[in-house]
């Protein structure tokens, strides 16, 4: 028997050997396992460098989230998507948010008052609507932040952090983008990750010949 040949034995509802006469009949194929790839565990998000109550470790992030938020929010605009200055961005959270949070204490303070249940609970409703389609909108900026740097999405997903914490959660954004770029991380992480070895097959070792 030569190296690396192995022979099988024809069952008897198999043709005999008298009947095979095309060439490469003689040669029976079998099934060679292959061993299932390498799977590797994905990667785990990296801790912000603060935490979303943290907003005092920054001064002036703090004052200027504080008293101008719409320009603190058009800053982080800015530095997150190339080709995009801080200027638009700062105007869509000056006119929806801001304008939304005074129509809000206007209608709370005067308004409810002169106006028919009914109708204070329409635009109450629709005010209410209007924070979470803001919060909706300004979390892509979050989203954006988490996937380029390969952050963990915490306390919760970022819509939700942006309809109840909505301040904190810009404040924490640039403090973590100037963190970054203070530490020269500005690209992207790269993780390398190793490929699955490649498998060969030998024809003399896996050719098999019938008796």
């Amino acid at each position: 028997m030569a190296d690396g040949v192995k022979y099988v034995k024809l069952k008897e509802n198999q043709a005999p050997l008298e009947k095979i006469t095309a060439p490469g009949e003689r040669y029976q194929s079998v099934d060679v396992p292959q061993p299932s790839p390498e799977r590797f565990p994905d990667p785990e998000g990296e801790p912000w460098t603060t935490g979303i109550f943290e907003c005092a470790q920054d001064t002036e992030s703090c004052m200027m989230g504080l008293f101008c938020p719409c320009v603190l929010f058009g800053r982080n605009v800015a530095q997150v998507r190339d080709n995009c200055t801080w200027i638009a961005p700062c105007i869509f959270h000056a006119v929806y948010v801001e304008g939304g949070v005074a129509l809000a204490a206007a209608f709370l303070a005067g308004l409810q008052s002169v106006l028919a249940p009914r109708t204070s609970g329409c635009i109450l409703e629709v005010l209410v609507f209007g924070w979470m389609m803001s919060g909706l909108c300004t979390s892509t900026v979050r989203d954006s932040l988490e996937e380029r740097y390969l952050l963990e999405r915490w306390p919760c997903d970022a819509c939700v952090v942006h309809s109840y914490a909505h301040w904190c959660a810009i404040c924490q954004e640039h403090r973590e983008l100037k963190a970054r770029l203070a530490a020269g991380d500005a690209d992207i992480p790269m993780i390398m990750l190793s490929p699955p070895p490649v498998q060969e097959m030998n024809a003399a070792n896996v050719e098999v010949r019938a008796l």
